[in-house]
């Protein structure tokens, strides 16, 4: 449930940026100085000139990030059901400052015309179309999976029931134990998509992301196994017949 912190940061701090680069995007506004400073504390003003599409990338990459807390905060506050659990306090800063700095990563990718307040045109590429396509994709089975974990605990009539653990079934959970990990990674993967594939700054993040829910899986995946002597065998922990 404390998890509900993070995207409420999220969605305030990447929708400020989102509205900052969409008035430099197309009503010609300069970014903020105090964001221009930390662009130049990062050297991304040595990059004057304008990478094709980039600037137009940059702009959707972050409004799918704020799509994506948005959706995440609804799901925590009207469908999860949270157990008992708690948060170790060093995860729960670390997390705060990691919804901060991902969208500032995002942003430090924009050209630097953008950032002096140049209006750019709007070219959508074949690796924007697959890359919201994914990302509607794996969101769509993210939500239905979290749907599934909720309805666990609760009654046909919506009503919570339990906060113990059960089994659950259905949709991607057939092949995985935690197939709501599997579609976070790929929707980040559907961000490097849509900056053009070739950002490796967006590739570390994506790494990070793997990381970090393989080990989350790892573990979900163990504790079904222990305390589950039923628990079906063929399913892998991460990703759908492979991990």
């Amino acid at each position: 449930r404390w998890f509900t912190h993070f995207y409420v940061v999220s969605v305030l701090w990447n929708g400020f940026l989102l509205i900052c680069l969409f008035r430099a995007e197309f009503l010609g506004e300069s970014l903020p100085s105090w964001i221009q400073d930390v662009h130049h504390a990062l050297g991304r003003d040595s990059q004057s000139k304008d990478m094709g599409n980039e600037h137009f990338s940059v702009l959707l990459v972050l409004l799918l990030l704020w799509l994506h807390s948005c959706r995440r905060l609804a799901e925590c506050l009207w469908t999860s059901v949270f157990s008992s659990g708690v948060i170790h306090i060093v995860q729960y800063c670390f997390g705060l400052g990691y919804y901060i700095a991902v969208g500032s990563t995002v942003l430090c990718q924009v050209p630097t015309n953008v950032r002096n307040g140049k209006k750019l045109s709007v070219q959508i590429c074949w690796y924007h179309i697959i890359g919201v396509m994914m990302y509607i994709w794996a969101s769509l089975h993210q939500h239905r999976c979290l749907a599934i974990l909720a309805n666990l605990r609760k009654s046909r009539s919506g009503k919570v029931v339990s906060l113990s653990h059960s089994v659950p079934f259905g949709d991607w959970f057939e092949s995985v134990s935690c197939p709501h990990y599997f579609a976070e990674l790929l929707i980040y993967i559907s961000m490097a998509i849509t900056l053009g594939i070739h950002n490796v700054t967006w590739w570390c993040v994506v790494m990070y992301v793997f990381f970090n829910q393989a080990l989350a899986a790892v573990l979900c995946h163990e504790f079904y196994q222990k305390n589950f002597s039923s628990y079906p065998k063929h399913r892998k922990a991460f990703i759908p017949l492979v991990f």
